[in-house]
């Protein structure tokens, strides 16, 4: 989703991706877990939750998303790994199964961002404070791959499949 889903400790489950991050990948086609409130597009085309992005056909869709943290991530990562062209948001907690099943053999590359993300609020401010843990993307499918080792975001760029 451009929005994850972990609870801070302000409450809040919804918080949406840099358009700084959006911008530095290139054009998306779709994104299936956008918010229904956005103050920017990620993508050309937009599921929300009303739509249930995960049980719609992504087509030949480049996808972008920040899919719902914690329980539901595995869900998303499964289908984008399936789905194999685009790049997602996640929480960089490598030692989990969904990593270990849909990144480390399927994903093209990941780049680990340095620090930690501040996201923001669905109109458009900067949230107070920063993510909860550390964030990645990671990319399926060549063309992401490059376009994830040229944005100059800030991080360290990973290639897993040769």
């Amino acid at each position: 989703m451009n929005t994850s889903f972990e609870r801070s400790v302000s409450g809040k489950d919804e918080w949406l991706t840099p358009k700084y991050i959006i911008e530095a990948l290139g054009e998306f086609d779709l994104d299936p877990c956008s918010p229904i409130v956005r103050p920017w597009n990620t993508a050309k085309r937009h599921y929300t939750i009303k739509d249930d992005g995960l049980t719609q056909d992504w087509g030949n869709s480049r996808v972008f998303m920040n899919p719902p943290y914690g329980s539901q991530t595995s869900k998303w990562m499964k289908k984008l790994s399936e789905h194999g062209n685009g790049i997602a948001l996640i929480f960089a907690r490598t030692e989990t199964r969904f990593f270990f099943d849909y990144i480390w053999p399927k994903a093209h590359a990941i780049l680990f961002l340095k620090g930690r993300l501040s996201f923001y609020n669905v109109d458009g401010t900067k949230g107070k404070n920063s993510a909860g843990a550390p964030s990645c993307l990671v990319a399926y499918g060549l063309y992401n791959e490059i376009l994830l080792q040229r944005s100059g975001l800030n991080g360290k760029y990973i290639k897993l499949i040769v």
